[in-house]
């Protein structure tokens, strides 16, 4: 079987459409991804990846759900996702 990951684009690099690629971040996890399929990604878009390559966009709530199938599947075992709302910031601790 194979799979698609959905991940968050966090930069884009480069203009020319297939040599452009963009950070991705899966759960905190931040791979190079190739953007050749998907011309119309932009920063703060979802993506599904697969073999290294964004083969479309998807918005969060689906990319949300994507992820919930994985972990039923038990494909994310090991893998430790961020809560769905950032923690609040402790009287010890700063904000970024």
């Amino acid at each position: 079987m194979c799979l698609a990951v959905p991940g968050k684009v966090l930069e884009i690099i480069g203009d020319d459409p297939l040599l452009r690629s963009a950070k991705v971040s899966f759960a905190g996890v931040v791979k190079l991804i190739s953007l050749t399929c998907t011309p119309e990604a932009q920063v703060g878009d979802y993506v599904l990846v697969h073999v290294g390559v964004a083969i479309s966009t998807v918005d969060a709530k689906e990319a949300a759900e994507t992820f919930e199938y994985l972990k039923q599947m038990g494909e994310l075992d090991g893998i430790e996702l961020p809560p769905a709302t950032p923690a609040p910031i402790t009287a010890t601790e700063t904000a970024p």
